[in-house]
């Protein structure tokens, strides 16, 4: 099957908010604290065209959506764009798929200048921390303005 990446549209909302919300239940992470509850969670399409970053969503040879992943502005780090809901559904993990986001992602934020990367994720999404990790992303202490308390793994990533 093959793969392409589109920015979201309105009509991938539903869909993108499944795929996260399944994946942060799968894991007992459908708690406070966590993209499960993020208010624009509904309607990313709204949301990522009103700020500087970018959301894209991972469609399949039918134009169903298998994943997605995004970037904004890191308020906090100069010249970093943090890395936001790369999830995939399960029927695609395992398959690379992941890996092949992230790299997109990854130019996507070149292309706008940015140099780092930040990201914040959880000990118990073992999958992601071995993409992170095997990618070049590196642990860092706890920024103070962490968005979603429940994380407790940061990483950062030179461009």
């Amino acid at each position: 099957m093959k793969y392409n990446f589109r920015k979201i549209e309105e009509k991938d909302n539903k869909a993108i908010a499944k795929i996260v919300r399944d994946n942060l239940e799968q894991v007992g992470l459908d708690i406070p604290g966590t993209a499960y509850f993020d208010e624009g969670l509904d309607h990313l399409s709204e949301l990522y065209k009103n700020e500087n970053g970018k959301y894209f969503v991972l469609i399949d040879e039918l134009d169903n959506v298998v994943g997605g992943v995004g970037f904004s502005p890191c308020d906090f780090m100069d010249d970093t764009a943090e890395l936001q809901k790369l999830y995939l559904s399960d029927s695609v993990k395992g398959s690379g798929l992941g890996y092949e986001m992230l790299h997109f992602i990854e130019d996507e934020m070149r292309a706008c200048g940015f140099r780092k990367v930040y990201l914040e994720t959880h000990t118990v999404l073992k999958a992601a921390l071995h993409i992170y990790e095997k990618t070049g992303y590196y642990l860092i202490p706890r920024p103070n303005e962490v968005i979603h308390s429940t994380m407790d793994s940061f990483y950062v990533k030179d461009l």
